[in-house]
């Protein structure tokens, strides 16, 4: 009597499965941050730009040529005025 084992490929797919849940669940936090543990990404040399006067100019600049803005809370039109 032949027994009927799994295709190597459906065996292979569930392992490959259980595998990727158990990695994103390594990943998984339950509590955020506390507060003494955020110190480090308040520094300056943390920032995305090194000088946040350039920063805002060049957004500027950006919704201005966009003709539009969003994402950072500034009202206004194309035109350069605001």
């Amino acid at each position: 009597m032949m027994r009927h084992l799994a295709k190597p490929s459906a065996a292979l797919g569930v392992t490959a499965f259980l595998l990727l849940l158990g990695a994103l669940a390594g990943c998984a936090t339950f509590d955020p941050p506390k507060s003494w543990e955020k110190g480090e990404l308040a520094k300056p040399e943390m920032q995305f730009a090194a000088d946040r006067l350039e920063a805002r100019m060049n957004q500027h600049v950006y919704t201005s040529k966009e003709g539009a803005s969003g994402g950072d809370a500034i009202g206004g039109g194309g035109c350069g005025c605001n």
